[in-house]
Parts: C-alpha cells; structure tokens; sequence
C-alpha cells in the first residue's frame, strides 16, 4: 500500500511504512478493539504537535534551547485542553496486563515424567 501511494502521497506513504511495526506490535497484544483503534492512530500525537506549532509559529528568533522547551510545553498545555477521554479507557488495564506478559514472559515449565 505504501508504495502505491509513493507517488501522489509520499508523506502518508512515509506515516504507513513508520506506523507499521508499532501497528502489528498493537495487535499482537490482542486487547479489546475499542481500545485498539485509539492506540493504531497517531492523530492524538499529530494534533499536539500541530498545537505546538501554532504556539511557536510566530518566534522569530530562538535564543537557545530552554526557549524551544519552554514553547512546546506552552503548545502541549495548550494542545491538552483539547484532549477528550481515549475511547476504551476501562480497558486500559487489560493494556498493563499484555504489556506486562510481554516484557516479562512466564517460562515455560518443562513436563517431567515420574516412572517408577
């Protein structure tokens, strides 16, 4: 699919091959597909950026690093405002657990044979 839209749409082709690990990785967790379609999207993130550069767009001159800080966080405050609940937010606990067995794998108990 990224391919197909190289073309006309190099910057959604760009978004689909950087999202496809995260995607599969999502899924894989097999939780509840409420939460999931909250998760799969970047919207959420994209639209805090785009806060933040509606927050900066009129600095002209930055004058060191602490500035650049200081203008994301006042756009991210800003962009937080905006924020509604993650449609599955109940089911985020169930998130927790997936992650969790995922970092922390149970090891499998080799069956042992008692012969007499």
């Amino acid at each position: 699919m990224a391919a197909q839209l190289e073309k006309a749409y190099p910057g959604a082709a760009a978004s689909l091959r950087e999202g496809m690990e995260e995607t599969v990785t999502v899924i894989r967790l097999g939780i509840p597909e409420l939460l999931l379609g909250a998760l799969r999207s970047t919207n959420a993130i994209e639209s805090a950026h785009e806060k933040v550069r509606m927050a900066s767009r009129n600095v002209k001159r930055w004058q060191n690093g602490e500035q650049v800080l200081r203008w994301a966080a006042a756009g991210f405050l800003e962009a937080e405002k905006k924020f509604r609940t993650v449609k599955g937010f109940r089911q985020i606990p169930l998130l927790i657990d997936a992650l969790h067995k995922c970092l922390h794998p149970q090891p499998q108990q080799e069956e042992t044979s008692i012969t007499a």
